[in-house]
């Protein structure tokens, strides 16, 4: 764990609120998901919050843009997006944040610079390549975080768009959240190389392996690739190693893995390595916790209840927002 002291209280205090609330809000769509609030797919964060958290924390999102997978619940929260909205969405209700068109694969909040959540595997990785592209062509200040799973590295779409990233020197940090399992295959059977922050040298473009479960190494890789990208238009890999506590979706038992295995993890999750720095450096108490817990969880209630009062999308939205 980075030294906390060397970070201002008022900033970890919102690295742990932010990670304590997407905990809270994925337990909570987990209980709705076995009600059978809601349906189709949905894949939970638990574990991963470090990532989000710490490297969104690094950006404006005036200017910075974030494009992500399937996994999306703890990127929209990170970047501002209401609970209310988020879990509107998951209940397919119209209040929510893609008009309950979407679902748990496709938050989108255009005011807070989240393009997606995408379902395709990989597919949202040129998606986001053009949006540097964008900033590159109009001559912008902004930089692109573009997030995928150990799975969508393989992706021919990976590769390519880390040509063309090169190329055009983008301002774009791809990020590769290894949370050691593609659905259920443990990454290292699927992949040639283990270490998969090298896999933009072919490129020439610098990697990085950080460790996800510490939220201030995940800030400070995230904050040093930005300012690359910045000052140089850079382009950059950065490897998160990281975990999900659940399984690949809320149908997987996840019995590829063995409790130990788990167990080991847990002892490394984000929100307690943090908080118990906190503790030790004095910049937090048993209450203040307490408080913050209870807040999250407060509204995690609070968006569950307003996504079940809030209305189902009428019948003619199904031709609005289409191009054909």
């Amino acid at each position: 764990m980075k030294n906390v002291k060397d970070f201002d209280r008022p900033f970890l205090i919102k690295l742990l609120e932010d990670m304590l609330l997407i905990r809270r809000f994925e337990e909570k769509s987990a209980q709705m998901y076995g009600l059978q609030k809601i349906g189709g797919f949905c894949h939970l964060y638990i574990g991963q919050e470090a990532v989000a958290v710490g490297s969104i924390a690094a950006l404006d999102l005036k200017k910075d843009y974030v494009l992500t997978a399937y996994r999306d619940h703890g990127h929209a929260l990170a970047c501002g997006m209401s609970s209310r909205s988020a879990m509107a969405e998951l209940y397919g209700k119209i209040d929510g944040c893609s008009r309950g068109k979407g679902g748990s694969m496709h938050l989108f909040d255009v005011a807070n610079h989240m393009y997606g959540g995408n379902g395709i595997v990989g597919g949202h990785i040129p998606v986001a390549t053009g949006v540097a592209f964008k900033i590159r062509y109009n001559e912008e200040e902004g930089v692109v975080l573009c997030y995928f799973g150990d799975g969508a590295i393989h992706q021919g779409a990976f590769h390519e768009s880390l040509n063309l990233a090169k190329i055009w020197n983008l301002p774009i940090i791809y990020i590769c959240e290894n949370n050691q399992y593609g659905m259920g295959t443990d990454f290292r059977r699927v992949s040639s190389v283990h270490d998969l922050s090298i896999m933009g040298q072919s490129y020439g473009i610098p990697g990085k392996m950080v460790n996800g479960m510490d939220v201030l190494s995940v800030f400070e890789a995230t904050a040093e690739a930005v300012r690359q990208a910045r000052e140089q238009q850079l382009p950059s890999l950065l490897e998160f190693q990281t975990y999900r506590y659940k399984g690949h979706s809320m149908s997987d038992p996840a019995k590829y893995r063995t409790r130990d295995e788990l167990d080991s993890y847990r002892q490394q999750d984000p929100i307690l390595i943090l908080k118990q720095a906190m503790f030790d450096a004095e910049l937090l108490t048993e209450d203040d916790y307490e408080q913050m817990d209870q807040a999250s969880r407060k509204a995690a209630d609070d968006a569950a209840d307003f996504a079940e009062n809030s209305p189902e999308p009428a019948l003619e939205t199904l031709y609005e927002d289409i191009l054909a």
